[in-house]
């Protein structure tokens, strides 16, 4: 089955997704952006999007339903990194950080760990904004990926 890349993108940066835009059109992969908003891709016969309900996790839930062994899904949400993981996926988040087998679940506690935390009081904030470092790691860890996948 063909490589296809799939973006949680409801909260993915517009950065992250004109380096998708790119490096998909350079190599001819399919991407598919999935969110509850309406979106506006390139004109391209390979990008589409998909239009899910509003409601919590509605767009991770699809991206989760049709993700095949293989794919490439861009995500911030460790949970649906997980999901895409364990079906043979995997996950890149836009700072450049591969969710692979070895490293989701640690990743999935740290999260829920946090997310205690957060709710007794006893952390503030979440991660700081997307910056030019975070972009060129995201950029390296994409061509790198792609590189694999093509040979």
């Amino acid at each position: 089955m063909p490589l296809r890349i799939w973006v949680d993108a409801d909260a993915c940066p517009n950065t992250v997704k004109e380096i998708l835009f790119k490096a998909a059109l350079r190599r001819e992969i399919p991407v598919t952006l999935v969110a509850n908003t309406p979106l506006r891709v390139p004109p391209s016969p390979l990008f589409d999007t998909i239009q899910v309900d509003a409601g919590f996790n509605e767009a991770d839930n699809e991206i989760a339903r049709r993700v095949n062994p293989g794919d490439l899904v861009i995500t911030a949400d460790i949970p649906l990194a997980d999901a895409v993981v364990t079906k043979g996926a995997t996950g890149l988040n836009p700072r450049g950080e591969l969710y692979t087998e070895d490293n989701v679940k640690g990743l999935l506690r740290m999260r829920n760990l946090l997310e205690e935390l957060r709710s007794g009081g006893l952390a503030q904030g979440g991660p700081a904004p997307l910056g030019p470092k975070d972009k060129q790691q995201f950029t390296n860890q994409l061509d790198r990926f792609l590189t694999r996948h093509a040979k």
